[in-house]
């Protein structure tokens, strides 16, 4: 199984190009803000708080976080790869995923960090609009972003929606916490000669080529 993780901040273009490897490879995409946003649904106690958390652009616990991760490897063990998008987010939680993939008898083959702006992050997350369906991503402040057909999906027809989380106050949390949090794992990551940074200011294709070549060869 070859394992890839994407570190990035809101509105750099990562679930597209998860979505792109997902279609390319056939690789599972393992989303923890997925994983946290169908607990949430189950609208018990636990959820509320998790959403609460969510919503204040606050990280979920790492005990927390790990055993959903747990949950889902052992579920898809057959998986010809894993995409890890949004874990790990600090150190801590790198040692543990080290650990787990240690366990498993597994590596991380290649890590990826998309590297934007603030400003230009917080555009597009505001702009974003999915898919609730198929997971394709728009964006409605770029003409080529933008679907044919005003809040439908080009692609199976269904009606785009916004996330919850996208405002201006959870985007500058979410940002703070990444810039603080977050990208000393990157030195981490370089020390163990797996990182790879793109440049996200490039289009969907131009970094998807980049992607593509370094899984080939990882």
């Amino acid at each position: 199984m070859k394992n890839i993780i994407f570190i990035a901040p809101h509105g750099t273009g990562k679930g597209t190009q998860c979505h792109l490897i997902t279609e390319k490879f056939g690789f599972k995409h393992l989303s923890t803000g997925d994983l946290i946003r169908s607990a949430i649904k189950k609208q018990d106690a636990f959820a509320k708080e998790l959403e609460k958390t969510i919503n204040s652009g606050a990280l979920v616990s790492d005990e927390i976080v790990l055993e959903m991760l747990k949950d889902y490897l052992k579920a898809n063990e057959q998986a010809k790869g894993i995409i890890f998008d949004g874990y790990p987010r600090t150190l801590n939680q790198a040692f543990a995923l080290d650990e787990l993939m240690n366990e498993l008898q597994e590596k991380i083959a290649k890590v990826f960090y998309l590297e934007i702006t603030k400003e230009e992050a917080l555009k597009r997350t505001m702009g974003r609009l999915i898919c609730p369906n198929c997971q394709q991503s728009y964006n409605k402040f770029y003409e080529n972003l933008k679907p044919q057909k005003a809040g439908i999906c080009d692609k199976c027809g269904s009606s785009l929606i916004t996330r919850d989380d996208d405002t201006e106050e959870a985007f500058n949390n979410l940002f703070e916490v990444f810039m603080k949090q977050t990208l000393p794992i990157l030195d981490y990551y370089q020390n163990k000669g797996i990182l790879k940074k793109i440049d996200a200011s490039k289009t969907q294709e131009e970094m998807f080529k980049e992607v593509e070549e370094e899984i080939n060869e990882a």
